[in-house]
C-alpha cells in the first residue's frame, strides 16, 4: 500500500532505539524525509545510518539532544521548522510507590511525558493547519486504558496528554491536520528488560529472560509485540488517506486489555 506521504517531512523523537526507531523506519521506507532525536548519539548514528542504507532517497538528520529539555525542543525544530509530520515520544518515568514521590518527581514527569508533547504541538499544529496537511501521533503507553499500579507517575502524565488531545484533534481535523495515540503493550525492546523487569524477576527468584517467557505466554497472543508492527501501524495513520482518524487512541497489545471499549 502506498500511503501517499513520499517527500513528507517528520520529527520523530526518541527514534534511537525500540518504538520511536521503528517509527522512523517505517516512515522513511514511505519515501518520508526523517529528522530523528535522541540523547545517545551513538546509539542515533547507528539508526540514522540504518535508514540511509534502507531509504537511501530520504534525507535523514541527526539531532543529538534531551527533547524534554527547551533546548532540544529547540534544537529538532531549528532541523525541521516545518514538519508535515510530528511523532512524540520519551522515555516514561520510574516505577516506584506514590508515597514517595516528591513534587519535583511529578513535574519531571509531567515535562517529559504531557508538556513536552504539548509543546511540539503547539510550535508545528499552526503551520500544519495552514499546509492542509499533518499528523501528529503521540506514543503513550496501554497504561492509559489499564493503569499499573507502579507506574503512577506515568499514568498521571500520560493521561494528562490524552485528555487534552482530545479537545484539540476536533479542533485541526477540518484542516486535515490529526492526533492521536499509539498506546503500546509489551513490545521486544530493551525497555521490558528494565528496572521492574529485574525487580520482579529478583522477587521471584528467576532470571529476567525467564521471566519474560513467563510473560510472554500470558499474553493472548503468546508473545511480544515486534516493534516493526507498531512502526507500520505509525505509519498509517501519517498516510494521506487517514485524516478520518483523529482523537483516537489505540492499543497495541496483543489482546491484554480485556474491555471492549
Amino acid at each position: 500500500m502506498d500511503l501517499g506521504i513520499s517527500g513528507r517531512r517528520a520529527i520523530v523523537c526518541a527514534a534511537s532505539k525500540g518504538l520511536g526507531r521503528a517509527c522512523a523506519i517505517a516512515l522513511a521506507n514511505e519515501g518520508v524525509h526523517v529528522t530523528i532525536t535522541a540523547r545517545g548519539a551513538e546509539a542515533l548514528a547507528r539508526t540514522a545510518a540504518d535508514i540511509r542504507k534502507a531509504s537511501p532517497k530520504v534525507t535523514v538528520t541527526e539531532v543529538v539532544g534531551d527533547i524534554t529539555t527547551p533546548a532540544g525542543r529547540e534544537a529538532a525544530l531549528k532541523a525541521c521548522p516545518d514538519p508535515d509530520i510530528l511523532i512524540n515520544n520519551a522515555g516514561g518515568p520510574p516505577p516506584g510507590d506514590f508515597r514517595d514521590w516528591s513534587r519535583d518527581d511529578w513535574i519531571k514527569a509531567l515535562d517529559a511525558n504531557m508538556l513536552t508533547p504539548i509543546e511540539l504541538i503547539k510550535a508545528t499544529v499552526d503551520g500544519m493547519m495552514a499546509r492542509k496537511f499533518g499528523r501528529i501521533v503521540n506514543i503513550t503507553s496501554a497504561a492509559v486504558k489499564a493503569p499499573i499500579d507502579v507506574l503512577g507517575l506515568s499514568n498521571g502524565a500520560r493521561s494528562g496528554l490524552t485528555g487534552f488531545v482530545a479537545g484539540i484533534a476536533r479542533k485541526t481535523v477540518i484542516a486535515n491536520v490529526t492526533i492521536n495515540g499509539l498506546l503500546p503493550g509489551p513490545f521486544d525492546t530493551d525497555r521490558i528488560r528494565g528496572p521492574i523487569a529485574q525487580k520482579a524477576a529478583d522477587a521471584q527468584g528467576i532470571s529476567v529472560e525467564d521471566l519474560l517467557k513467563q510473560r510472554a505466554k500470558q499474553n493472548p497472543a503468546g508473545r511480544f509485540g515486534d516493534p516493526e508492527e507498531f512502526g507500520l501501524a505509525c505509519a498509517f495513520l501519517c498516510g494521506a488517506k487517514s485524516g478520518f482518524i483523529t482523537g483516537q487512541n489505540i492499543l497495541l497489545d496483543g489482546g491484554a486489555y480485556p474491555g471492549t471499549m
